[in-house]
């Protein structure tokens, strides 16, 4: 350890209340303090609003010792002042404390009995500034006060600090008390040797001193782990991290998962190795690592970190409502999302809902309901479904974009790890609880593992996600709209097997408000027209300016318009339009119904009460483009139309009747029937001649013709395969 060497207890009292004592800089320090007393004391608004003095005053009686401050109001009473807390943080935020404890002092008096004593006020900064980046974080810059915006992806328990500790001498019993220990990670280094000397005593052996907890202050504080924003880091690159120390009233403020802006000392702390013998860490020399001491934190509690999505002017906002009294302003927004792409108008238009999102509500009994749509994108490879997840990403206001296949349950909800540090447990968000309040973007949905898909099931209707193991039992939010992209089970959809091109289970599909079968259909003219758009967008790529074309809207206009409306516009249904969504409801159930006794099973996407919250939904969100306070029967017939053209169609589409050349109920009948026989008759990998099968159901008084269809039938779906020029058949499922 560091300052074996010093035998004497070194430390000097900073703020004695003395007039000669001044700082290295030569600047008074009491007369630092008294700035700052006034400041509290006289600093006011308009009409003579004392801002601080009333709402020091006011959490003091609340037993809430502390006071935030806003360091523009500081330099707008004084320059220097701010410029101090910002240049030299470390040695100005304890005066600013002393001195919010003495005017607590002097507006609280005369205080009850028992409470002559005055509690110390922690002083807790915010700023207007815009923020640094976490990359732009260099060492010319420690020690001084910083603004970094990002997303907290874990957070420690509440511990205790330090602030003064009493040591005692193991062999004299010496007793050196009121000892300061540094702030932030920094500890305090015993002295290796007892200086008190008594005649006719043996010197004190080395290290022979130990602290005394009774006699010890200590504060509160946590530890938590900031990664940057996903919209600043540079393509290719790993999200950095850093450390963050909060102590006292900035405890337990902000969960995995929020997003906020940090104001704090930029400080540096020794960078310790373990140690193979006693598991003991050893400091490296020299080398030191950087973390953040938190002096104010603010939550961004609308996304406004996000580039392009700041405080909106009432120029802008003027602009808005102008834009959203628009008849077409619904075909322009739509037209708005991925112009490269060309057609899938009503998929754009879906995405459309998605961004803007229906009206989250709360009811009397505690639960919620979700406002945010979900998408699910299903079909042909070649159909720009991965190029919309991008565009996506990139006109949301908060996204986060990642693929199935290397994505597993804990990366896309939350993951509990092993501090290296403490070696306690912390818990680390994933994919979907730092995309809180926005849209995750899954593609390649099919080729995650069912048990990671399961994970995501609370997460897609509940919108939070409970976690317990290692003795962690908690709840995070994940309220997050999902747009995922998959491929059907054959990699292209094969019109002839219906349900089967679908590989996922109804509790996962009717979480989906909307589900499209995207088809690569083979059509000339269209064919034609494609060719053309994708000929123009390469030829032209380089020449193509940033400007929009006319009735489309920018990608930075269309990303602050989402975060307007989103944020200022909750729709509810009026009655008319609920009126009418009952009616059609009904209707709908009773299709579905009717289809499923037709082609004798069960639907692969289920008709449900969540497909008519899903419409609901939609309805809201289509008000809420138009900023109105009410969705009308307008908004819910569009909404039913792109049910129809989605979920409905790909429900209906399961319909097998006719697609092998079995025309009648009986051959349909007959089909189901010996199918289940042989099932049941032959193991999964047994081999049996075809034509022993066919004298046994030709036996059985089944027609020979029709047995040899159902073989051909279930060999061309895969339920058997054929050895020896089909003489020999093998079941594989």
């Amino acid at each position: 350890m560091e300052g074996f060497d010093h035998p004497d207890i070194l430390y000097s009292d900073n703020w004695a209340p003395n007039d000669n004592q001044t700082d290295g800089a030569g600047v008074n320090l009491l007369a630092v303090k008294n700035k700052f007393k006034d400041f509290i004391r006289q600093f006011h608004t308009e009409n003579f609003n004392y801002k601080y003095r009333d709402t020091l005053k006011r959490n003091y009686n609340l037993r809430q010792y502390c006071l935030d401050v806003n360091i523009e109001d500081v330099g707008s009473f004084d320059e220097t002042l701010a410029d101090k807390l910002y240049k030299q943080p470390t040695e100005h935020i304890p005066i600013f404390e002393d001195a919010a404890t003495e005017v607590a002092d002097e507006l609280t008096s005369p205080r009850p009995e028992g409470e002559e004593k005055v509690e110390d006020i922690q002083v807790t900064l915010n700023s207007d500034a815009n923020p640094a980046n976490l990359r732009a974080l260099k060492s010319d810059i420690v020690s001084k006060l910083v603004k970094i915006p990002g997303i907290i992806i874990s957070a420690s328990g509440i511990k205790a600090k330090a602030t003064r500790i009493s040591i005692q001498c193991r062999s004299c019993s010496n007793v050196i008390a009121n000892l300061p220990v540094k702030p932030g990670l920094e500890g305090y280094v015993l002295p290796r040797k007892c200086t008190t000397e008594q005649a006719g005593r043996v010197r004190c052996p080395l290290d022979p001193f130990f602290i005394m907890p009774d006699k010890c202050k200590s504060v509160d504080f946590q530890i938590l782990k900031l990664q940057e924003l996903p919209d600043g880091i540079p393509q290719g690159e790993i999200p950095r991290h850093m450390l963050l120390y909060c102590d006292r009233y900035l405890c337990d403020k902000v969960v995995p998962g929020n997003r906020v802006f940090i104001l704090g000392i930029y400080s540096i702390k020794k960078v310790t190795k373990p140690s193979r013998r006693e598991g003991k860490e050893k400091a490296i020399t020299g080398v030191r690592s950087a973390y953040m001491r938190v002096v104010g934190l603010q939550l961004d509690t609308e996304g406004a970190g996000a580039p392009g999505c700041g405080i909106v002017t009432s120029e802008e906002e003027d602009l808005f409502r102008r834009m959203a009294a628009m008849p077409n302003i619904y075909e322009r927004l739509a037209n708005s999302v991925a112009p490269s792409i060309y057609g899938s108008t009503d998929i754009k238009k879906a995405v459309t809902c998605l961004l803007f999102g229906g009206s989250r509500k709360r009811l009397p009994d505690g639960l919620t309901r979700r406002g945010d749509i979900n998408v699910l994108l299903l079909g042909d490879p070649g159909t720009a479904k991965s190029q919309l997840l991008k565009f996506v990403e990139k006109v949301a206001p908060i996204a986060v974009y990642t693929s199935g296949k290397g994505s597993s349950a804990a990366g896309l909800t939350a993951s509990v790890m092993r501090d290296p540090a403490s070696r306690n447990f912390v818990m680390e968000g994933g994919a979907m609880v730092l995309a809180d309040g926005g849209v995750v973007c899954i593609d390649e949905f099919d080729k995650m593992r069912e048990d990671d898909r399961v994970a995501i099931h609370e997460a897609m209707e509940q919108q939070t996600i409970s976690i317990a193991k290692a003795g962690i039992t908690t709840t995070l939010n994940s309220r997050c709209s999902v747009l995922a992209a998959a491929n059907s089970i054959f990699g292209r959809w094969d019109e002839t097997k219906g349900d089967e091109n679908i590989d996922f289970l109804p509790t996962i599909l009717s979480r989906f408000d909307m589900i499209f079968i995207v088809k690569d259909e083979h059509d000339q003219h269209r064919d034609m027209t494609l060719a053309k758009h994708i000929m123009s967008i390469h030829m032209n790529a380089g020449q193509m300016t940033q400007e929009p074309k006319e009735g489309e809207l920018s990608l930075e206009f269309l990303k602050k318009y989402i975060n307007y409306c989103r944020t200022r516009c909750g729709p509810r249904l009026n009655k008319d339009a609920a009126e009418k969504l009952k009616r059609r409801y009904v209707m709908m159930r009773s299709g579905a119904q009717q289809h499923e006794k037709e082609i004798d099973h069960k639907n692969a996407i289920p008709i449900t009460v969540r497909q008519l919250e899903a419409v609901i939904r939609m309805s809201e969100s289509l008000a809420k483009m138009q900023l109105q306070p009410f969705a009308t029967e307008t908004h819910v017939d569009e909404a039913l139309r792109l049910f129809q053209v989605s979920t409905l169609d790909a429900a209906m589409s399961g319909n097998l009747a006719g697609a092998e050349g079995f025309t009648t109920e009986g051959e349909q009948e007959m089909l189901s029937r010996v199918e289940k026989q042989l099932k049941k008759r032959f193991a999964i990998g047994t081999q049996v001649s075809q034509q022993v099968v066919l004298q046994d159901f030709v036996q059985q008084g089944y027609s020979e013709r029709v047995v040899v269809k159902v073989i051909q039938a279930m060999i061309r779906r895969g339920q058997l395969q054929h050895r020896m020029q089909r003489r020999m058949l093998y079941r594989i499922s």
